[in-house]
């Protein structure tokens, strides 16, 4: 089975958080990498399960999720970047979540206007 743009880029992500939360785990930062673990590897999971949608009402279903959780993940990252709370610098995973919620977006929007 071939794998979508959004599949790799969310996979990719979620990759890229594991490795944020580990060096935040090593910085005692515990509550917000926890957030940032949770909401950012749900990503990828949610599009996953879009992928096996039984309905375009469930697929976009799923895809508002992960969409959704992008912009937390967002969210708990510019938290993280303006606190000051962590020494890491999560530029990279910032624009790699913004360019994932644009994605998602447009997933969304077009496949709700084929209905």
């Amino acid at each position: 089975m071939a794998t979508s743009v959004i599949q790799e880029k969310s996979f990719q992500f979620a990759l890229q958080i594991i490795y944020l939360y580990q060096e935040l785990q090593n910085e005692r930062e515990y509550v917000l990498s926890k957030q940032l673990l949770r909401s950012g590897t749900s990503i990828g999971a949610n599009v996953e399960e879009a992928s096996a949608a039984q309905s375009r009402n469930d697929f976009i279903a799923k895809m508002s999720i992960a969409s959704k959780e992008a912009r937390e993940t967002r969210y708990w990252l510019s938290l993280l970047q303006q606190s000051g709370l962590a020494t890491v610098d999560v530029s990279d995973q910032l624009n790699s979540v913004t360019e994932i919620i644009k994605i998602l977006t447009s997933i969304v929007k077009t496949t709700s206007e084929q209905r």
